[in-house]
């Protein structure tokens, strides 16, 4: 097959190392990004453009689909050398699609190109992704610190399941709170700090230079859930070690795709795909060859898209304001790590394409939502984001059900908290005049806007 120039070759032989041998596997995890660096200012775009483009078997623009599950050899020497860890995807030699097809490769060498790390491998789910790079990184009975507002699905991850099934525990902190972070951190014990860019849904920023610096004086691993803005924000520019991302979102912008992706060190990859204990080879969350081909024709329009989301999420977002609503948006002045956003975001894409609306009350929010929908046709009610349609839901009764009353009110998140993931379609002024005529709608039946 031909290929362009092979920028950002992702993946290193497999096998050379497996976790938990000693301390070592953890120390080489931590990688030293200053944010002042040129590689914390690199453009994500244009680093995507700057990736080695794989060509079709006949010369294609768009490269061929390898649909194959499994992989001949010339040399029956040459089956022993592969399940060895002797040669490996590096030097195109394939075994099986649950361990490393080269389709799905070339869509991780895109992921990591813009993120900016190592490798990447993407997995069939967000929630995969997530799980198996935490399970990969962190043994039975190790410890957690995270962000106390993350995704309802992640939180139940680390609140129910991993200490049930692997005596994993995890402290939630208040993310903003540093000192609190610090404390948090058992040394010998923690092994991993997660928390998402720009959490769901409350939209607070992390500070990711600094949670690296205290994670990494401690020697912690530093995870960052990026899916809420890709391009916007580079975490592995910033200082992280590893970025999840459930790609079904922005990546994908169609909606119609389930998949999630994990970005470090080619030595974190390669020690999940590892025969013998691999999370990702043995629990096997692999990514469709023909989900992965449609996923790298989408990658190339995303910083498009975003810039699309981000200006209008903005303008919505200022207009919310001066008719009285109570809304929070990063790219707002009074948001209070706006002037943080600007300083670790690439300013040229936006602040995010998600705003919520705070009407206080689970039946306000309802309200709103339904005249939006079924009245006006702003948006639909439905779960997820990134979709060229703007996508609505009352977080506390859906994407953060997983969490308690007490949960949710610790991570700020109040029972009339509307998520909108802000979309394309249409003109700008259509969608904001279906957006005013649904509060005047509500204004008829003796709801009044401005008491919200």
């Amino acid at each position: 097959m031909a290929t362009g120039v092979p920028n950002n070759t992702a993946i290193a032989n497999h096998n050379k190392k497996r976790p938990g041998d000693n301390d070592d596997y953890y120390n080489s995890m931590i990688i030293s990004k200053k944010p002042g660096s040129a590689a914390a200012k690199e453009d994500p775009v244009a680093a995507l453009a700057s990736a080695r483009h794989e060509f079709g078997e006949h010369g294609g623009v768009n490269m061929s689909i390898e649909a194959s599950a499994t992989f001949t050899v010339m040399e029956p020497e040459t089956m022993r050398r592969l399940f060895s860890g002797e040669l490996g995807a590096d030097r195109d030699y394939f075994i099986y699609s649950r361990h490393f097809n080269p389709t799905v490769l070339n869509l991780g060498r895109l992921m990591a190109a813009m993120e900016g790390t190592e490798a990447a491998y993407c997995t069939a789910s967000g929630m995969s992704a997530i799980s198996s790079v935490l399970l990969q990184l962190v043994g039975a009975g190790g410890h957690i610190v995270a962000s106390q507002t993350l995704y309802g699905g992640t939180h139940a991850l680390l609140t129910h399941f991993l200490p049930r099934a692997c005596g994993i525990t995890t402290s939630f902190v208040d993310i903003c709170d540093h000192a609190a972070v610090k404390a948090a951190i058992v040394e010998g014990k923690t092994k991993v700090v997660y928390f998402e860019s720009v959490s769901n849904p409350t939209l607070t920023v992390a500070d990711i230079p600094e949670m690296c610096r205290i994670a990494h004086d401690k020697g912690v691993i530093v995870v960052v859930d990026n899916t809420f803005a890709p391009v916007v924000i580079s975490p592995a520019r910033l200082g992280a070690d590893v970025v999840v991302h459930s790609i079904s979102k922005y990546i994908s912008g169609g909606a119609d795709i389930i998949a999630g992706a994990i970005c470090g060190p080619a030595s974190l990859v390669n020690s999940m795909m590892d025969l013998h204990q691999g999370s990702l080879m043995l629990l096997g969350p692999t990514m469709n060859a023909k989900v992965a081909f449609e996923l790298s024709e989408r990658i190339p329009h995303l910083g498009l898209r975003m810039k699309e989301h981000c200006g209008r999420a903005l303008e919505f977002a200022k207009r919310m304001k001066r008719l009285g609503l109570k809304v929070i948006y990063p790219g707002l002045e009074d948001h209070p790590q706006h002037e943080l956003l600007k300083s670790i975001c690439s300013q040229q894409y936006g602040y995010g394409g998600i705003l919520c609306v705070d009407m206080e009350t689970e039946d306000r929010a309802n309200r709103l939502m339904y005249q939006l929908q079924n009245c006006t046709q702003f948006g639909y009610m439905a779960v997820s984001l990134g979709y060229y349609e703007t996508l609505m839901s009352c977080s506390g009764s859906s994407t953060s059900s997983e969490m308690s009353e007490e949960e949710k009110t610790r991570a700020g998140i109040s029972p009339g908290l509307v998520r909108m993931s802000i979309g394309y379609s249409g003109t700008l002024e259509q969608k904001w005049a279906q957006f005013e005529k649904a509060l005047a709608k509500l204004q008829d039946v003796k709801f009044n806007v401005r008491h919200i």
